[in-house]
């Protein structure tokens, strides 16, 4: 039905419905309306009023509260990752230093094994050549 006839303050029927459609069930056709007006008027709902001055006063301090708050949490919580990061980096880098180390010192003992053991071979040679 159009606003005018609602306007006109005529009761919508299921009979009237069906004259103005040209037929159909008059029950499911005024159930239909009825359907139709209950979702306008929950999409016409006037808006909440707005917030007395008190309330929107201390919500306004407890988001600003929150977020610096939140704000101190993450520069902490970034310092603590970056701490924590340059310990990880202490430790290996610690640990490539005594593998180095190590390393080296088992180079050095290597480069002496060999030393001696090219004496010995000379010394054979000697005696070798002498007998």
């Amino acid at each position: 039905m159009r606003p005018a006839d609602q306007d006109t303050s005529r009761n919508v029927t299921g009979f009237a419905l069906r004259q103005r459609v040209g037929g159909g069930n008059p029950t499911r056709l005024k159930q239909g309306w009825d359907d139709h007006l209950a979702r306008s008027s929950v999409a016409e709902a006037k808006p909440v009023a707005e917030l007395p001055m008190e309330v929107a006063e201390e919500l306004a301090t407890v988001t600003r509260v929150l977020t610096e708050r939140l704000a101190t949490l993450a520069v902490e919580l970034n310092d603590k990752a970056v701490k924590a990061a340059e310990r990880r980096v202490g430790e290996v880098v610690r640990a490539a230093g005594e593998q180095r180390e190590q390393a080296e010192w088992e180079l050095a003992d290597a480069a002496q094994t060999v030393e001696d053991l090219e004496h010995q071979l000379d010394g054979a040679k000697g005696e070798l050549a002498a007998t």
